[in-house]
């Protein structure tokens, strides 16, 4: 399976042209999706309802989408109507599989006085695959401002993951009125690996990097946890220090897979030759 992770920068290229199905066509061959800075209803972009647009230009992917920043862009039609509408920021997922359950999890947000701060989060998406059986895919934007800002969201990041098993499915357990249907579609699953993707803004040489994958022994190299997760990149045979998926020539979109998914990782690449936003996709090709 190929999984790619964009941040799409609300659908605004290099050109600084707005344009949704030429985002969908530079992501169209991977079987899982996953964008970044995905909007809805701002005048930027049309007042359209992008994860729509996408979703249409993608027919064959199930999808989900998660706001993260919400608020209100209502207005009154001609006839005095209300017309009631949100205008949203987030992540989307979008999968060839169907996605049988997903969340939607807000991250620690740092208030500040001038520097702009929005709420961001972790989409998650469990879907079941063939060779693999169910996986975990979040799609993940964290702050831009620092360290400081970064450190308490993947903090709370790894704890969503570490406790998702324990908490189970979107519902779980039994009901003593299943006529009722409650226990319509079968109880959805809660696996314990996982795939973390998305813009994390931080590099190889950062704190909030090995906090995920361990920390960097000068004598033995990286010591990846045991039950961790691993850096894609890397297991498919890339050096830490190289890649760039911003213009600044850094690497800071990420596939970060479960250790146990470790083995099954085929290839990772950067696609350098899309335009249709201020990052460059990020590919995995998986055995899932």
């Amino acid at each position: 399976m190929k999984l790619v992770s964009y941040n799409i920068q609300f659908g605004r290229g290099k050109d600084r042209r707005y344009d949704l199905s030429r985002i969908a066509a530079e992501v169209s061959r991977a079987d899982v999706i996953a964008l970044q800075e995905v909007d809805r209803h701002w005048g930027r972009s049309g007042c359209v309802d992008s994860p729509a647009i996408l979703a249409s230009h993608l027919p064959d992917h199930h999808w989900v989408y998660g706001a993260n920043l919400d608020t209100d862009a209502s207005y009154r039609d001609t006839q005095g109507r209300l017309v009631n509408r949100r205008r949203q920021f987030g992540t989307m997922i979008l999968s060839r599989l169907p996605i049988v359950s997903s969340r939607n999890h807000l991250l620690p947000k740092y208030g500040t006085l001038v520097q702009h701060s929005i709420q961001q989060g972790a989409l998650e998406a469990v879907i079941v695959t063939p060779h693999a059986g169910p996986v975990r895919i979040y799609s993940t934007h964290l702050s831009h401002l620092s360290s400081t800002t970064r450190l308490p969201q993947v903090d709370a990041l790894l704890a969503i993951h570490a406790r998702a098993p324990s908490e189970g499915g979107a519902w779980c357990g039994g009901h003593p009125e299943p006529e009722e249907g409650w226990t319509e579609g079968g109880m959805p699953p809660m696996p314990t690996v996982a795939i973390l993707l998305g813009d994390f803004n931080f590099e190889h040489d950062s704190l909030e990097y090995e906090r995920i994958v361990g920390p960097l022994s000068p004598k033995y190299g990286r010591l990846n946890r045991l039950s961790g997760f691993v850096d894609a990149w890397i297991v498919a045979g890339n050096r830490e220090d190289e890649g760039a998926t911003i213009p600044a020539g850094r690497r800071i979109d990420y596939c970060f897979v479960s250790e146990s998914l470790a083995a099954r990782i085929r290839s990772s690449w950067i696609d350098s030759d899309c335009v249709g936003s201020d990052h460059q996709p990020l590919w995995t090709e998986i055995d899932l």
